[in-house]
């Protein structure tokens, strides 16, 4: 039997998710960091917001931040990464300089000859930046 896949069995994505020792932090980090908003906090059982959604201005991307008690940052770059975000500016040195005082770190290892710069975000979590050129395909 052949079936034929049809848009309504096509997904889209609905949020990413991003887990950290502190939810709230990351969500706050990451929001002015794009100039999102932080949209909406979601509680645990306890009623303490363990989950905050951070959003574009239309919601048509969604990013979700969950505080997990026993989150441990990756030890890059000897451990491998899952995933990670890659973000560009036009003016990449102006970006690093906001992302470092809104409380990203910038470690000694940066690999890629120059085309990116890796940075960590508050969770310890590695990220890229680098030029909006680098993008344009």
């Amino acid at each position: 039997m052949t079936t034929t896949a049809t848009s309504a069995a096509t997904a889209k994505v609905a949020s990413y998710a991003f887990w950290a020792r502190d939810g709230k932090e990351l969500a706050t980090f990451y929001a002015a960091a794009l100039g999102y908003q932080l949209v909406r906090e979601y509680p645990n059982e306890e009623g303490v917001p363990t989950a905050f959604l951070v959003s574009d201005a239309d919601g048509s991307v969604l990013y979700t931040f969950y505080t997990a008690r026993d989150y441990q940052a990756p030890n890059w770059p000897q451990d491998e990464l899952p995933f990670h975000l890659d973000l560009s500016f036009d003016d990449v040195e102006a970006g690093e300089k906001r992302l470092l005082e809104l409380g990203a770190t910038k470690p000694d290892h940066q690999p890629g000859g120059g085309q990116w710069t890796v940075l960590l975000d508050p969770s310890g979590q590695p990220f890229c930046i680098s030029p909006a050129a680098n993008w344009q395909y």
